[in-house]
């Protein structure tokens, strides 16, 4: 026997569930585009300043900035890795930290520790550099298994541990990590779940003749081989709450449902599945991406729209960074590696077996 009544399920009321279409309460505005143009124009000005060329590295840095995400950049020595990243991080009025990583930095050494002070008979905690708004990790593949752990942690969470406390880390939070490819003596590569924890990888190449040529004359008009990130002349410098403005705006960008299943199709396609598989694939990957990979492909493609100062998303915004958000994500066989084949090559492959919609 029935304890309570049963009503005909067609009669039950069903919850909306909110989706792209119409998840959206308060749509963009025309002064938020125009704001957002303003403050993006604020940082690009800083990088022209500072940086000759790399106009994709300078893109990525700040789309990933309003997407709320952390970027991996890779490349051989010497071409600017550290400088593009100090560019971005001193061109907000937020705390930014820079740690070089070696080998020897333990965990402590980065997200803090506890002190006794004999003198108050109690336990201090002292906060490590990563508790910054902007934190560059230089070299972080030369930092040991045992503090990539703490950089997890704290990119993935929001917060730290020190002596079983949780503190969190200040808002808004970016990691900027930088790597060299080339050199394997006292490296440790990053994990997969790491790498996943990046929402996207920057390979940066070498700047054309033209563009090495007026980078040494902006040095000659600088005096200096370093930049001088203060700038007190200009008035270049975004605050915190711009910031904060940026990335929840880009949340608010229209984004149809077709453009999501192309997103979502096309990270299945990585994985061997999705509706338009590549025949032979799984003889070149042996891991996909994850779902982490179709969120970065919506978060990106929303800033990127906002950027661009459209308050929808079209299919460029997806296929314009997948090779960033993907690359790092796809694992390649022992076969692929073997033939020389790169992970945007497949995705290039990817690219083009699903349909722009």
């Amino acid at each position: 026997m029935a304890l309570f009544p049963v009503q005909p399920q067609n009669s039950i009321p069903q919850p909306k569930m909110p989706s792209p279409e119409n998840g959206q309460k308060h749509p963009l505005s025309r002064a938020d585009l125009d704001r957002t143009r303003n403050l993006v124009g604020k940082v690009r000005a800083r990088f022209a300043r500072t940086l000759v060329g790399q106009d994709n590295l300078r893109d990525s840095l700040i789309v990933t900035l309003v997407a709320a995400g952390h970027i991996l950049i890779e490349s051989v020595p010497g071409l600017a890795k550290t400088t593009a990243a100090q560019t971005l991080a001193t061109s907000v009025s937020g705390s930014f930290k820079r740690v070089q990583c070696t080998p020897d930095l333990m965990p402590s050494d980065l997200v803090g520790t506890q002190v006794f002070d004999f003198s108050a008979q109690k336990f201090t905690t002292i906060i490590g550099p990563i508790h910054a708004n902007f934190v560059l990790l230089d070299e972080i593949n030369r930092s040991n298994a045992k503090t990539q752990s703490a950089m997890l942690e704290a990119m993935s969470e929001g917060n730290t541990t020190i002596g079983g406390e949780r503190i969190a880390l200040p808002k808004p939070f970016m990691a900027i990590a930088t790597q060299n490819p080339i050199e394997e003596e006292g490296t440790y590569n990053l994990p997969e779940a790491q790498m996943d924890r990046f929402m996207m990888k920057s390979q940066m190449t070498y700047p054309t003749a033209d563009e090495e040529q007026r980078m040494l004359h902006m040095l000659a008009e600088r005096g200096s081989d370093t930049p001088d990130f203060r700038h007190p002349e200009h008035d270049d410098t975004i605050s915190i709450a711009d910031v904060e403005f940026l990335r929840s705006a880009s949340r608010r960008v229209h984004i149809s449902d077709s453009i999501v299943d192309y997103a979502v199709d096309l990270v299945a396609t990585s994985r061997g599945a999705g509706k338009h598989p590549i025949q032979g694939l799984s003889s070149l990957v042996r891991l996909g991406a994850s779902p982490r990979a179709s969120i970065a492909l919506v978060r990106i493609a929303q800033a990127n729209a906002l950027i661009a100062g459209r308050d929808y998303v079209i299919p460029e915004d997806v296929k314009l960074f997948a090779h960033e958000v993907l690359r790092h994500r796809i694992l390649l066989t022992f076969e692929a590696l073997a033939d020389d084949v790169s992970s945007d090559q497949v995705i290039d492959s990817m690219l083009q077996a699903v349909p722009v919609p």
